[in-house]
């Protein structure tokens, strides 16, 4: 029988990050949240080293967004989409990444301004 591929989730990752188009983002920084998804081909049953742990994922993802500040949300998801198909090797068939900035500097109420970017091979 063939194995199903595995969904992987992980939801509201906190990382504090310099990202942003004005000076005082990138000197004081601010709160992200990046969402994962990440489909995986599973080729055996119970055995870590054939799917992606998310641990890593997550650990990776964080580290990542610390480093080298971006103006564009556009550029830091992007960014983190190929470094999960990196890390992922190819065992990763489809990825999904969402990085959210809860405090952007709006002059409206909001609740949220996040950017969305997808792959799949």
């Amino acid at each position: 029988m063939e194995l199903s591929p595995i969904k992987i989730s992980i939801k509201g990752l906190s990382v504090y990050a310099h990202h942003g188009v004005f000076d005082f983002e990138k000197a004081y920084g601010q709160e992200f949240l990046i969402d994962a998804e990440v489909t995986i081909k599973v080729t055996s049953a119970d055995d870590i080293s054939s799917t992606l742990s998310y641990a890593d994922l997550a650990d990776a993802l964080v580290a990542d967004a610390k480093q080298n500040p971006v103006d564009l949300l556009e550029t830091l998801a992007q960014r983190l989409l190929a470094l999960t198909f990196e890390l992922g090797g190819a065992a990763v068939s489809k990825a999904t990444i969402t990085v959210h900035k809860p405090k952007a500097p709006l002059n409206h109420k909001f609740e949220d301004v996040s950017v969305t970017v997808k792959g799949k091979r």
